[in-house]
């Protein structure tokens, strides 16, 4: 699991190509799933969340806003 932290000091090019990768490993874990080789369960999980997090924050970038400040 990626932390937002992390994730937030990656910078927009970071985050496009991490986005790519996450789409990619989600892609072939569903195909595993589907063939029934898939093994874990929760990998399945924690990168369809952590690919979320990715677009959250490309979003945000996009917008020129943060997550904390609309809560302020």
């Amino acid at each position: 699991m990626t932390k937002i932290g992390e994730l937030r000091d990656l910078g927009v090019a970071g985050l496009e190509q991490r986005e790519r990768d996450l789409a990619e490993q989600l892609f072939r874990l569903r195909l595993q799933k589907s063939m029934g080789q898939q093994e874990a369960a929760s990998k399945l999980k924690e990168s369809r969340r952590d690919l979320a997090r990715v677009k959250t924050l490309l979003r945000e970038h996009a917008l020129g806003t943060r997550a904390a400040d609309a809560g302020a």
